[in-house]
Parts: structure tokens; sequence; C-alpha cells
């Protein structure tokens, strides 16, 4: 089965297809139509929650193309800190502006220094798109992340593009950077269990695919 992710994030794509794998969903992200010479429309993501950007994303991708379509979208949320300095929805967006990799890790070193360093987790939510009659979307407990400390010293590892903060953040378990973690535990940070059974349960119930517990 193949499946548009509404994206246009090489890294959030690839960590996708490694979760997804196994339920034998293909994916193909928006840089794939772009590359075809397709136009993809831009979405406003101007939400107050992950699930109602998701939603919004989801929703005008498949208006535009009219294929099943997911959309995913994530919140920060921080332990301890103001709620006017919370990222919340606009993790990368600041004061109206969209940040660079680059202008996104001096941003949230500078919060870590300003506020020591941040108990951190991600809130996410998911919408899929078969058609104008069949929406799905959840935002769960089981899609949020760990939580995770925040720290203003980098990895030295060269960062992968599209997810900055990794590079900053620590396994509060095992005390290691996210790019020390093993290949399945990073995986597993990048896209939580509970998108998965999301997966397991719609395809179960719009397609009739039935899929065993491990």
């Amino acid at each position: 089965m193949k499946l548009l992710y509404g994206t246009g994030n090489p890294a959030k794509l690839d960590a996708m297809k490694s979760r997804l794998k196994n339920l034998g969903i293909e994916l193909i992200g928006l840089s794939d139509l772009i590359a075809d010479g397709i136009t993809v429309p831009k979405v406003s993501e101007d939400g107050d929650t992950p699930l109602q950007n998701a939603r919004q994303k989801a929703i005008a991708y498949y208006e535009a193309f009219k294929v099943p379509v997911f959309s995913c979208d994530s919140g920060l949320y921080f332990e301890n800190v103001p709620d006017e300095v919370q990222p919340g929805v606009h993790v990368r967006t600041i004061n109206g502006k969209r940040l660079s990799d680059e202008e996104m890790m001096e941003y949230y070193a500078k919060l870590v220094r300003q506020y020591g360093k941040l108990t951190a987790r991600y809130r996410n939510a998911i919408c899929f798109v078969k058609d104008e009659n069949h929406i799905y979307g959840a935002m769960e407990p089981s899609m949020e992340s760990e939580k995770f400390i925040l720290t203003d010293i980098p990895h030295s590892k060269v960062r992968k593009r599209g997810f900055p903060l990794d590079s900053m953040s620590i396994d509060i378990k095992t005390k290691k950077y996210f790019y020390d973690l093993p290949a399945d535990k990073l995986g597993q940070v990048a896209v939580e269990d509970g998108f998965v059974l999301f997966f397991q349960r719609i395809l179960n119930h719009a397609y009739g695919i039935v899929y065993e517990a491990p």
C-alpha cells in the first residue's frame, strides 16, 4: 500500500518509513511530488494544537492531490518555564520568524542557559485522510515522547538535517545523547509506538487489513 506522507522534511520521512515498513506501507513525501514537477500547496498551520495543524495539512494535501495522505504535527513542552516561552506548536517559528536548523539550536541553547537544563517532552498528533468521508485523527498519550533533557552543549557528531534539537537532547534513563542511542531506540524516539498502533487501527477500519499482535 502506498501512502503520501504530507511532509517535506526528509528526516521525518525516513524515520516514518523505518517504523512503518513492517506494516507493508510504502511512503512517498512531498519532496517526491516536487521532484516530479508537481506544485505543493502551502498550509498555514495556524492551529493551537498539534492535532489541529495535522488535520489542516492532511485535508489540504488530500484536496490538492486526491490520494490517501496523512500528516503529523508536534509540540514541544518544557517543565518549569513560563508560559510565554513554551514553544508548543511553534517549535521552529519564534516571534513570527521561521528558524533554520542553526538558528533553532542557538535559540534553544540560550533558553537552556537562562533556565538550566530543561526537562522536555514532545506531544504528537496525526491525521489520515482516505477520502472526503473517512478522516481519522489522534493525539494520544501513546504518541507522546518520553521525557528527555535539553542541553546547551550539542553532540560532536554532524547533525541530521530536519532534527536539529536531537543533537542537544539527552535520554534521561541512559544519560546518553540521542545520537548515541541504538538505531532502533533512536527510531522509536523519532516515531513513537502510538503512531504504529494508529495505523494498525485505521487500516483495519478503512481497508479491512488486520495485523496480528507481535
